[in-house]
């Protein structure tokens, strides 16, 4: 939404409204009025800096910040034309304690968005940060660094979230994380949608389904525009991997759910990366030489405490196995005999490999894998064998085993999956052999329900319960988040939700509770 610049009033009061600096003391915001020197003379007619300002991918002496100008028609002269933006960090919340100030040009090529690598910072405490352009002054973000690689840590808390479709509901679980006492966010997937669907419909995508690259920055900038979005972006450093919706749905590798010709359909993929770079708080975009390629598996250390794995499970896959030639995507399948093949990889070659080799030489103490979907296995027992859901974990059960059996072979502890993308809370314990008493628990897996996706019907939802005992919670009926405290002696997951759809002024409550004990595979209920 366009607001006018009348004056630096009216943006302390829009940040006031927005709720973006709850932690934010009196003196700090009266300080924020001040401004700062821009190093240019701008004169904006319309705020630029309506989609707010996020961290993300914290380092013991770094943290990446971003922000992106949106201009306006009453600025249209700017939008072709290089422009200065300076970013300053503070060490302390009333902005009297300078740090480290940068100076960064933005221009079209990359949609005037600004991501600064603010280095030079101690490990394992807070800073806030602000960017400034002409006589405009953003909202203040407030980042952290992880702890030094060798620090004993008591304790890491997170916010596990996922599937956040615009249309159907409102971002009530960003509002009670932004107002909640987090560390990081960590998302997993589907943080725009692509597609709509009128029968859930609570608001409305502008545009139609993108393709382009003009048209994925526009939907990624009325989903900035969400005031609860915000104020957690502001509120919390984040850290992220994507899913499918970001693209297109059901989207492998090469291969659109419409058989698009692969050389045509990696054009819209690079036009989706770029965007999706263009919008988050990441260090690396898009590859130079092929905008369709680019990284998003990670690894961060959080001290001694923790090792956390942000996975890839969409660029690198094999296609779906037993495809429809009418339609492409997953599906349900019952004796596809593709799926046995141990060739077939959801990560790809070089990820698994990777992961692999991180987990069996990880020293910490708690190992979490964050990727985009649910691993435990959600087949149906029918009168012609197992139903499989192509598009998930159960799509590649030999990649899935092998993950599982390195680490049963290998005897890695203290193992957490974490997951999204099925809109449902999910508590698990992993087999190499799922479902199989015989075959030992060796792993852990928490998935959140989505922020605001429809989820499945109770009726299907009882006949995946009742051919799963591995899977000790399910619900889809209700939406929200995922708290993680992690500690050394145990993880506990709070399920925290709303009713569906969720609505602007949602209240949550704590849905179950689980925890994982140290050297204990596998979920109890707290």
């Amino acid at each position: 939404m366009n607001r006018p610049l009348v004056s630096r009033r009216d943006v302390h009061r829009r940040a006031l409204a927005l709720a973006l600096m709850p932690w934010l003391s009196a003196a700090a915001q009266a300080q924020l009025l001040q401004g700062s020197p821009s190093g240019n003379g701008l004169r904006w007619q319309v705020d630029p800096f309506g989609l707010g300002v996020a961290s993300g991918q914290p380092q013991p002496g770094s943290v990446v910040l971003w922000t992106r100008l949106r201009i306006s028609e009453a600025d249209a002269a700017l939008k072709t034309q290089s422009v200065l933006v300076v970013c300053e960090v503070f060490a302390d919340a009333a902005l009297r304690q300078p740090v480290r100030q940068w100076r960064v040009q933005t221009d079209p090529s990359r949609g005037h968005s600004v991501h600064v690598l603010a280095s030079g910072l101690r490990p394992g405490r807070p800073y806030w940060y602000r960017f400034v352009c002409g006589n405009a002054i953003s909202p203040v973000g407030r980042a952290r660094t992880s702890p030094a690689a060798d620090e004993a840590v008591a304790r890491l808390r997170m916010g596990l979230a996922s599937c956040q479709h615009y249309e159907q509901g409102y971002f009530a679980a960003h509002r009670e994380m932004a107002q909640s006492d987090l560390d990081l966010v960590l998302f997993v997937g589907d943080y725009i949608y692509e597609s709509s669907n009128p029968q859930y419909m609570l608001r409305k995508h502008q545009g139609g389904v993108p393709k382009l690259l003009e048209e994925y920055r526009e939907r990624h900038a009325q989903y900035k525009s969400d005031a609860d979005l915000q104020a957690c972006h502001a509120a919390h450093t984040w850290v992220m991997t994507w899913d499918d919706h970001e693209v297109v749905n059901d989207y492998a590798n090469d291969l659109d759910h419409q058989f698009t010709d692969p050389q045509l359909f990696l054009r819209r993929r690079a036009a989706a990366y770029q965007a999706y770079f263009e919008h988050m708080p990441l260090r690396l975009g898009p590859d130079p030489v092929n905008g369709s390629q680019m990284r998003i598996h990670d690894r961060m250390a959080w001290g001694k405490l923790v090792d956390l794995w942000t996975l890839d499970c969409r660029q690198y896959r094999d296609h779906q196995a037993c495809l429809d030639p009418n339609r492409g995507g997953g599906r349900v399948v019952v004796g596809c005999d593709a799926l046995s093949d141990p060739a077939r990889s959801m990560l790809g070659a070089a990820q698994e490999q990777w992961l692999t080799e991180g987990l069996t030489r990880s020293t910490r103490r708690w190992k979490l894998v964050a990727q985009s979907t649910q691993m435990s296995s959600s087949g149906v027992n029918t009168p012609l064998g197992r139903s499989a859901f192509t598009d998930g974990w159960d799509g590649y059960p030999q990649a899935r085993a092998r993950l599982l059996g390195t680490v049963a072979q290998a005897g890695v502890s203290n193992v957490l999956m974490l997951g999204g993308d099925v809109h449902m809370n999910v508590a698990a314990q992993l087999r190499v052999q799922a479902n199989d008493e015989r075959s030992p628990v060796v792993a852990s897996e928490i998935v959140t329900t989505s922020v605001t996706s429809r989820g499945l019907g109770e009726k299907l939802l009882a006949q995946i319960r009742e051919s799963n005992p591995d899977i000790l919670h399910a619900r889809s009926d209700e939406r929200g988040y995922t708290v993680l405290d992690v500690r050394p002696e145990g993880v506990a997951a709070e399920f925290r939700t709303t009713p569906n759809p969720a609505q602007t002024d949602g209240v949550f409550r704590s849905q179950g509770q689980w925890v994982v004990r140290a050297g204990v595979p596998g979920l109890q209920k707290a």
